[in-house]
């Protein structure tokens, strides 16, 4: 839900007072077209307005929290093991098994790694990943929090969906998705990448300390069933690339 322009123009005075519109684009690296036009519309993206946090040294999850329609974002409950697990991405997650397997040859499974990053492991990727969106909102999933967020926001399930698959949730439905499952409402908006896990407030090495935290049989399984989706997303884009060809053949 982008924020009303009158209400971005009085958050903007109080961060930025007596600087010109130039400037600020300047320092945000937004261009000046692109500002007037929200402002002429009457409504500025949320991109906009953490832009333009980072740029004044203002945490962006606490501007927008400053808004009505993002006031939930005062909430700064700790994001749980499953929503930090799930912004692991899949080769993080293989390289993991790979790392345990060789540092125990012998196979037999360990309840769960030691805590902290263990010595000569990679870092991990940043967050988001190519599938971070979707595994998030699985992660915190009872079966029935698709059909809340659509009574809760009005958006038809199939639209959520559709957005989930695109990899994408836009702001407003992030935090909707979040609220409607009781967990940090800042989560949302890592798994979509509007901002960090740092400015979301999330604890330093948190993601690789949920990742060592998983026993061997879980971190096992998690690679698994990813292995497992993205062998059919891959299978899906196998059979689109032959339909277009044929389509292609036909018409000479």
């Amino acid at each position: 839900m982008p924020i009303p322009a009158k209400a971005f123009q009085r958050w903007l005075h109080g961060i930025a007072p007596n600087t010109s519109t130039s400037d600020i684009c300047r320092v945000s690296g937004i261009k000046r077209t692109t500002l007037a036009q929200q402002l002429v519309r009457g409504k500025v993206a949320e991109t906009t307005v953490v832009s333009i946090s980072r740029a004044y040294n203002v945490n962006p999850v606490s501007a927008l929290a400053a808004f009505d329609a993002y006031s939930q974002l005062t909430d700064t409950r700790p994001p749980s093991r499953s929503e930090l697990v799930s912004q692991i991405s899949t080769p993080d997650l293989l390289r993991a098994v790979l790392a345990r397997s060789a540092a125990d040859p012998g196979g037999v499974p360990a309840a769960a790694a030691p805590a902290g990053s263990p010595a000569g492991s990679p870092a991990l990727e940043p967050a988001p990943h190519a599938t971070s969106v979707k595994n998030w909102v699985e992660a915190i999933d009872d079966g029935e929090l698709r059909h809340r967020v659509s009574a809760a926001t009005g958006i038809a399930p199939q639209n959520y969906s559709a957005q989930l698959t695109a990899n994408r949730l836009a702001p407003e439905l992030a935090v909707a998705t979040s609220v409607a499952a009781g967990v940090a409402p800042a989560s949302g908006l890592v798994a979509t990448g509007l901002v960090t896990e740092t400015e979301a407030g999330w604890p330093p090495g948190a993601r690789q300390a949920a990742l060592d935290s998983l026993s061997d049989g879980e971190l096992t399984t998690l690679a698994g069933d990813r292995l497992q989706t993205l062998g059919r997303a891959l299978r899906r884009q196998e059979h689109d690339h032959e339909k277009t060809e044929k389509i292609w053949e036909n018409l000479g």
